[in-house]
């Protein structure tokens, strides 16, 4: 259940981020232990002014290319899984749309089963629990 939010710039065409979206996906399954059709992605394209970045700060050098992932999910990770994760988005992005590892930017939060509605006014996660 977890649910990506993707900040860039504005200038990427429909198909790089569409491919954004399917690599990200891909390592999430593969390496995230998200389920299959289990997708909430939301893009947040910014003007340049909007999207502010340090060039070097533990990484880098960081071009306009720039993209942060900013991923919510339910249940906790392991380190492991969570390392094998950066490692495995990284690679996949840099295969399509081909985004440069020292590019990508990934935050994982935590929160709690009650936290999620899917629909409906429902906590759906809290009664597939009982």
């Amino acid at each position: 259940m977890p649910y990506a939010r993707i900040s860039m710039l504005k200038e990427k065409p429909a198909e790089y981020r569409r491919a954004l979206s399917d690599s990200l996906y891909r390592a999430m399954v593969e390496s995230f232990n998200v389920p299959e059709n289990d997708l909430f992605q939301i893009f947040h394209q910014l003007d340049r002014d909007e999207l502010v970045f340090d060039r070097h700060y533990m990484g880098g050098p960081r071009s306009e290319d720039f993209v942060h992932i900013a991923i919510t999910t339910g249940k906790p990770r392991t380190t492991e899984v969570k390392l094998a994760f950066y490692r495995r988005t990284v690679e996949l992005l840099a295969q399509a749309p081909g985004i440069q590892p020292q590019d990508v930017m990934i935050v994982i939060s935590t929160s709690q089963s009650e936290d999620w509605s899917f629909a409906n006014g429902v906590a759906g996660m809290l009664e597939a629990k009982s």
